[in-house]
């Protein structure tokens, strides 16, 4: 019914960047909040920042001041910019968002991921 397809992911060597994109389609009328989450291997999954129509957007204290994220309402798509990055940011970045669909019902959904691997 709605998709979620993260972009952007790759090798990067410390200090570097990266750009992911969450493009969301199918049955929406618009999308409430958008976030990122992240799994590192043998850990749970944790969040990492949220943009919110309306409100100022929110961060996980371990990339505040290194991740922005934005939205571009027109295309339906959140972006995560991520500088200095750190081996520890290695992870399975994943999209979450909250969408009203063309039903009139509000539901939450998931990406598939996309890889980030920050090494030397």
């Amino acid at each position: 019914q709605v998709q979620l397809v993260e972009s952007g992911g790759g090798l990067v060597q410390p200090g570097g960047s990266l750009r992911l994109s969450c493009a969301a389609s199918g049955r929406l009328i618009s999308i409430n909040s958008m976030e990122w989450h992240r799994q590192a291997p043998g850990k749970q999954r944790e969040f990492v920042a949220r943009t919110i129509s309306g409100d100022s957007p929110d961060y996980a204290d371990s990339v505040k001041g290194r991740f922005t994220v934005s939205r571009d309402n027109a295309k339906n798509t959140a972006y995560l910019q991520m500088n200095n990055l750190k081996p520890e940011d290695t992870a399975v970045y994943f999209c979450y968002a909250h969408v009203l669909t063309v039903n009139g019902a509000y539901i939450y959904t998931w990406g598939q991921g996309t890889q980030v691997a920050v090494s030397s």
